[in-house]
């Protein structure tokens, strides 16, 4: 009888513009009532699509449930505290609260006019929400599942940021080329700070000293003294920039350049500007590994994400997705990075790993492109225990 030897390699196959490779792999060891689960928000889809990513992704990840929403749903955000997701919908100027459980809507909660944006208190009780067409921002009880309060503020809300404390929420009011800060215990607007132009993101300091927020109009990025609730320093960057990203150890800040094609780094504790460099067309957005050793950069008129050694300090890959790639989101794991493109209205996966073969020459490798809905806009992903197996029992 004749032996035949069985030889497995990696298939390459064209999806969706993108060299996608299957192999097998092991899996973390999921206890029963282990789940982790992203969500999409799909603007034009009103829905909201959710990706188990316990599943094995060799037979591939897949959307396990589409849940509708309000209308034009853009912000999502999950509580680190509960097993809730929450997902800001701003053509209804509401929140739909999802049981990640059930993954279904338990409840909505009113807010003000056109909302894009929300975040949540490091103890998973309050929510902020900034409403940019009413100049005003909504407090959420999410115990309660009500308004706490309503502030007014500048004007043009776009963002509102809770420090890792919780005592001081910082909002970028665009329109009027401040910031408004919070104090969280009293629930009161305690000053407005006038900064650069048109200013958009924010990312706060772990020890909650300091704010950095980019400004789009004016190509800076200003940083805020939050003991003493004043501007420090105007920092000028690329243009335009949009998006910010903080080290996991709070020692530098990347500003994204949109219309620059480049990135800058900014080292928090002197307030000084590092360097800028160039990373691909129209940079959007990025996401830090935990062990601070690389940053992911999506690259929306490119149609890839630059992966940025921190040590190196160059562009160390680029990895082809599908169209106009914007809002990222890294599994628990760290070996899955997942890329919103909204102009393919997909998702795609991407996995890290250590190249064992040589039909693997590289680390990374687009392992497969999720259809979700209509232009997706942002992702959240939200990974707890359970109550109860999946069958119930």
């Amino acid at each position: 009888m004749r032996k035949f030897l069985l030889i497995v390699v990696c298939v390459p196959l064209i999806l969706a513009g993108g060299w996608v490779y299957f192999h097998q792999r092991s899996l973390p060891a999921y206890g029963p009532l282990y789940r982790e689960y992203a969500y999409v928000t799909n603007g034009k889809s009103n829905t909201v699509s959710v990706i188990d990513l316990t599943t094995d992704p060799f037979k591939g990840f897949t959307v396990v449930r589409t849940v509708a929403v309000g209308a034009e749903p853009t912000g999502v955000a999950a509580n680190p505290k509960k097993n809730e997701v929450y997902v800001v919908n701003s053509g209804s100027a509401n929140v739909s609260v999802i049981d990640a459980e059930q993954n279904k809507v338990v409840a909505t909660i009113g807010v003000y006019g056109r909302p894009y944006f929300i975040d949540i208190s490091p103890d998973g009780r309050r929510a902020y929400v900034a409403n940019s067409g009413s100049n005003n921002i909504s407090v959420l009880d999410l115990d309660r599942r009500t308004v706490a309060a309503t502030l007014r503020v500048g004007a043009g809300p776009g963002l509102a940021r809770v420090s890792p404390d919780g005592s001081i929420v910082v909002v970028s009011n665009r329109a009027d080329n401040s910031v408004s800060i919070i104090d969280a215990a009293r629930l009161s607007v305690r000053s407005a700070i006038s900064i650069c132009l048109e200013p958009e993101d924010i990312a706060i300091l772990p020890d909650s000293t300091k704010a950095f927020v980019s400004c789009s109009g004016s190509g800076q990025v200003a940083s805020i003294d939050l003991k003493n609730d004043k501007l420090l320093a105007l920092l000028d960057v690329g243009k335009a920039p949009v998006s910010l990203a903080l080290k996991p150890d709070g020692g530098e800040i990347v500003a994204f350049n949109f219309d620059a094609g480049s990135i800058s780094i900014v080292e928090t504790t002197p307030n000084e500007v590092l360097g800028s460099y160039l990373v691909g067309a129209k940079p959007t957005r990025g996401v830090f590994s935990l062990d601070n050793s690389r940053l992911y950069i999506s690259n929306f008129e490119s149609n890839n994400i630059a992966v940025y050694d921190i040590d190196l300090g160059k562009v160390v890959a680029f990895l082809p997705v599908g169209t106009r790639p914007d809002a990222l989101a890294l599994t628990q794991s760290q070996q899955y990075l997942l890329v919103v493109d909204t102009g393919s209205s997909d998702l795609a996966v991407i996995q890290k790993r250590t190249p064992k073969k040589k039909f693997e020459p590289s680390e990374y490798s687009l392992l497969t492109i999720i259809p979700v809905g209509v232009q997706p806009n942002q992702i959240a992903v939200k990974s707890f225990l359970a109550t109860k197996p999946r069958d119930g029992r």
